[in-house]
């Protein structure tokens, strides 16, 4: 019987700007600290796979990771931020509070799929890794609805190539949708 794949699921450093103010924003300098106290904590680990979101926030907090292991992350969107029905700014963080307040098997069927899509790309990773990613699909990869990843916490997972079980929770705070 083969060991389990472990996945470390990080979730991206504070950005520079809320949910509703930018698309795509970078770290804040909150944020750059602490992705250089994550990487300081993973740097014993490794060298492992990196994968990381598109989005530049979670690359910017791997870029650490890449230095100390001189590895280049690989970018999947599939392990990418939850997609608003809607490109408008005013508005996306208005439905993203409401989805977060309504029971997964209740959300659209795009989201639901979005949700399949996150576990599907996470059991097809073949070796332990760390996984920089999102609030949202840190939450799906656990489990765990109300579970609330702090910036840059450690959440860890494995999976036996068909099912994803939560080994450890990171720290946790209320996160705010901005």
């Amino acid at each position: 019987m083969t060991a389990p794949t472990r996945l470390i699921l990080v979730r991206h450093g504070e950005a520079a700007a809320g949910w509703g103010a930018d698309r795509d924003p970078g770290l804040s300098e909150r944020g750059r600290a602490q992705a250089e106290a994550a990487a300081d904590a993973l740097a014993p680990l490794g060298p492992l796979p990196l994968v990381v979101s598109p989005l530049r926030r979670t690359r910017e907090t791997a870029e650490a990771l890449e230095r100390r292991w001189a590895v280049t992350a690989r970018v999947d969107p599939a392990v990418g931020e939850i997609k608003a029905p809607s490109d408008d700014l005013a508005d996306r963080a208005g439905w993203l509070k409401k989805l977060l307040s309504t029971p997964w098997p209740a959300w659209p069927p795009e989201q639901q799929a979005w949700q399949r899509s996150v576990v599907d790309a996470l059991l097809a990773i073949a070796e332990d890794s760390v996984v920089v990613t999102h609030f949202v699909a840190i939450t799906v990869a656990a489990g765990e609805q109300g579970y609330l990843p702090d910036y840059c916490s450690r959440t860890v997972v494995q999976h036996d190539g068909h099912r994803l079980s939560l080994v450890e929770q990171g720290h946790q705070r209320a996160t705010v949708v901005r």
